[in-house]
């Protein structure tokens, strides 16, 4: 995959002086700013998928949670609730990682986010070449895996686990396994 080119713009490039309220999660989508409180739920599962994630890592790739990460956009900016970021990735000239640094990427599913999880940003990770997408969703309490993404904005491949299996996912050259069983279920 080609490297964001120093010069290029970024979507996250007007957002350089802005003073943004804290507990909010800001992100780009179709150039507007989006700022939404998380979740409850969302934290839960952030926090208890995180941790496991960092451990089995074990210094082989980095988990990163809300950061913003550089896509090929000037209109899109993207901070995943977790990114997988692999071995030995660099971080661009503004500091940030790119696009081509993921592999993977966990988004938690609410109310106010389902459009930008289901659709948008499942074509832009896939547009890009994230090799895999998972959307955990505490409503109905599944966790689906997207994997051999295509350029033409879709993955090949899905599979869906229900909360208490384990979430298996298949990094280059090591699997991590997330006990879902301590995700919280949004039964509203």
């Amino acid at each position: 995959m080609t490297a964001m080119e120093i010069g290029t713009p970024s979507a996250w490039d007007v957002l350089e002086s802005a003073n943004l309220p804290n507990g909010y999660r800001v992100e780009i989508t179709a150039g507007k700013i989006i700022m939404t409180p998380q979740g409850e739920h969302q934290w839960k599962v952030i926090l208890h998928a995180a941790s496991q994630i960092d451990r089995q890592l074990a210094g082989h790739g980095d988990i990163l949670s809300n950061v913003m990460i550089d896509f090929p956009s000037i209109l899109y900016g993207y901070a995943p609730d977790l990114a997988i970021i692999a071995p030995g990735a660099e971080r661009n000239s503004r500091g940030r990682y790119a696009w081509h640094s993921l592999e993977a990427v966990i988004e938690v599913a609410s109310a106010s986010t389902r459009d930008n999880d289901f659709q948008k940003k499942f074509r832009m990770y896939a547009e890009c070449g994230i090799p895999l997408y998972v959307i955990v969703d505490p409503s109905d309490g599944t966790c689906t895996t997207h994997s051999r993404p295509t350029r033409t904005g879709t993955y090949a491949e899905q599979d869906r686990i229900p909360f208490g299996e384990d979430l298996v996912l298949p990094l280059e050259g090591r699997e991590i396994v997330v006990a879902t069983d301590g995700f919280p279920r949004d039964r509203r």
